[in-house]
């Protein structure tokens, strides 16, 4: 019976010493820092096509966070043992997708806080699509 509590407290310790893998959350300022010093990082825009196609960030791909199928897409498009910066128009979406990878397996999840939104206030470079011919209504 001693030899069980050994080992079991031996094992509780090695498991409670494991850091838990979580996504971290970063200010526009950071996120761009660490995407020019982070060249193999992947960028993840989890809002809709529609939002997608207004404004986004430089080299993002698209995989909105409401598509019943985003797990199987995340998987399949991006690579778990890349980094990847995921964000969306305020930050609770790509908070709740950022969780979603970790839970797949994605090893370097970064959740841009305060989403689009912020990233621009603070004066990091957008894409802006140009409107189609004779389309003023932006």
């Amino acid at each position: 019976m001693k030899t069980l509590a050994i080992a079991f407290a031996i094992l509780a310790g090695s498991l409670a010493a494991a850091p838990a893998v979580e996504s971290v959350s970063m200010k526009p300022e950071a996120a761009a820092t660490w995407l020019a010093a982070t060249p193999g990082a992947r960028i993840l825009d989890v809002r809709t096509q529609e939002e997608f196609a207004t404004d986004h960030l430089a080299k993002a791909v698209l995989i909105p966070w409401t598509d019943k199928d985003f797990a199987a897409r995340a998987a399949k498009e991006l690579d778990s043992g890349k980094p990847v910066l995921v964000y969306c128009r305020s930050g609770r979406r790509s908070a709740e997708a950022a969780a979603a990878l970790v839970k797949l397996g994605f090893a370097d999840v970064r959740s841009l806080d305060g989403g689009i939104l912020a990233w621009e206030k603070a004066g990091q470079p957008i894409v802006k699509p140009a409107l189609p011919e004779g389309d003023s209504s932006k």
